[in-house]
């Protein structure tokens, strides 16, 4: 249990790995370097799932399902994105297996080549743009706007659960549009959904910009992002968002007749976000006891524990439970009755708080003389006693208040690690004393963007969106700068 967790002053990568797996998130498969994401920690998925959708449907999505395999010769008809790609494929070469005639075992069968090799899907923008070439014809086709939820492959050796995995859920929008603009408009759209949803589902606050151009998805002319900082100050790219220009329709040929009767190529979009959430979102909130949940998100918002010795202390513990169980759920409220008399109270409150639940609520015998409940909450561990007569109206308004206690919670901590430097020196003590996000000048080279990578692992997280545009000289050239960009070490 929670007792035997790393802290995660002492070893923070520790603490995760334990945390995911002691929480009963996700473990490690047979398959190296993919996980078995398990019940509950795909109930969390799962509550990520239908609220981003619920978002993409309201901003005029649909969904569809693309094929996992893709032919080899439809890489290689944009360039930059099999450079993007071409190290972490996994190919398809043949399509049999047969008994090795040594009786040795199963082979694959040589005699069953494929003619074309297939790719297994890193991400899906040949095939899509592929099959779009047959779905568009005219303006009136226009704007396409489709999301697959799906799993990739990009054969990762050095993995962490959730966090990086050669296998891997997520969603990917596809969009075509008629003009640069609107195409422009909605890679942002998406920016500001997945900043919604991190901000206002997830409690995460994050930094809305641009990737250098050597950070940027391969294929697109601009890539928007969000980022986030974790508690032991490495930040974590949230979602991004492509504008692909034109490049993806020329490459598969997907032209359109224009209202004015003009025959051009469409304008592309693609956008992404997945699993690596889940990780966001245990290393945003949680503590040295175990996971802390947004309510937001938590699968089970509210656990009810009964506590009796004898079988007639129950029954009148177990009418007053059910009571409230069907109370709060008439209000929308998600709430798992632990009756369970294989294991002791005690155990289970270690189990709630270790699984994050938000709020715990126990009835005692004398819980039920007095009309009264234990209710203690998982992100400030605080306990009280509240009448019978309040209690579903304060776990209603705790719903609230504990999903912005841990926004702010999570505010707070990004500000008190966020520094501005002038200097590379400056950079470099702040980097490997305090860590963090760090604000500096550069001169918007590549040359210069790399030395710093080399010598220091920080990268640029993004170009900020909404800092203040101030002119400056760079930290490392002494050349002149725009404006400061948002450093940090990341997963």
């Amino acid at each position: 249990m929670a007792k035997n967790l790393t802290t995660r002053e002492e070893d923070y990568s520790k603490w995760y790995n334990e945390l995911v797996i002691k929480a009963d998130l996700a473990e490690n498969s047979g398959v190296r370097g993919c996980m078995v994401i398990k019940p509950y920690g795909y109930a969390i998925w799962e509550r990520m799932q239908a609220e981003l959708d619920r978002m993409f449907k309201e901003t005029g999505h649909q969904n569809a399902y693309f094929p996992l395999f893709i032919p080899k010769s439809y890489f290689s008809k944009e360039a930059s994105h099999v450079d993007g790609f071409a190290k972490e494929c996994a190919v398809v070469t043949h399509y049999r297996l047969k008994n090795a005639e040594d009786g040795s075992g199963i082979i694959v069968d040589p005699d069953a080549k494929l003619e074309e090799e297939l790719i297994v899907r890193p991400t899906s923008e040949t095939i899509i743009w592929d099959t779009y070439r047959k779905w568009i014809q005219s303006y009136r086709d226009l704007p396409l706007l489709i999301n697959q939820w799906a799993n990739v492959v990009r054969w990762e050796m050095r993995t962490r659960l959730f966090l990086r995995t050669a296998e891997f859920l997520w969603q990917e929008g596809h969009t075509a549009h008629a003009t640069k603009d609107e195409a422009v408009a909605e890679a942002e759209q998406m920016m500001n959904v997945y900043s919604d949803f991190a901000e206002n589902y997830m409690a995460m606050p994050v930094i809305k910009g641009t990737k250098t151009e050597s950070e940027r998805f391969a294929g697109a002319l601009e890539t928007y992002c969000i980022e986030a900082l974790m508690q032991d100050g490495k930040a974590l790219q949230a979602g991004t968002s492509h504008f692909l220009g034109q490049n993806f329709a020329k490459a598969f040929d997907v032209k359109f007749t224009s209202k004015e009767g003009v025959l051009d190529y469409v304008w592309a979009t693609s956008w992404g976000v997945s699993t690596r959430l889940m990780g966001a979102l245990v290393m945003t909130h949680s503590d040295d006891n175990g996971l802390v949940l947004p309510p937001n998100l938590a699968p089970d918002q509210v656990v009810i524990v009964p506590i009796y010795r004898k079988d007639e202390e129950f029954e009148a513990v177990d009418e007053v439970a059910k009571d409230l169980m069907k109370k709060l759920r008439s209000k929308g409220i998600r709430v798992k009755y632990d009756n369970r008399d294989t294991h002791k109270p005690g155990w289970k409150f270690n189990e709630y708080e270790l699984k994050g639940v938000p709020v715990r609520i126990a009835i005692g015998p004398k819980d039920v003389e007095k009309g009264t409940v234990e209710l203690a909450r998982r992100d400030t561990l605080q306990k009280e006693f509240i009448s019978n007569e309040n209690v579903v109206e304060t776990v209603v308004s705790l719903m609230d208040e504990i999903q912005d206690n841990l926004y702010k919670k999570a505010v707070i901590h990004r500000s008190e690690n966020t520094t501005e430097v002038s200097s590379y020196e400056e950079f470099k003590k702040v980097l490997d004393t305090k860590g963090g996000f760090i604000l500096a000048h550069w001169d918007g080279t590549t040359e210069t963007e790399e030395k710093i990578k080399n010598e220091t692992k920080a990268t640029i997280r993004c170009i900020p969106l909404d800092e203040n545009f101030e002119a400056g000289v760079c930290m490392v050239t002494g050349k002149p700068s725009p404006r400061k960009v948002l450093f940090a070490r990341a997963y």
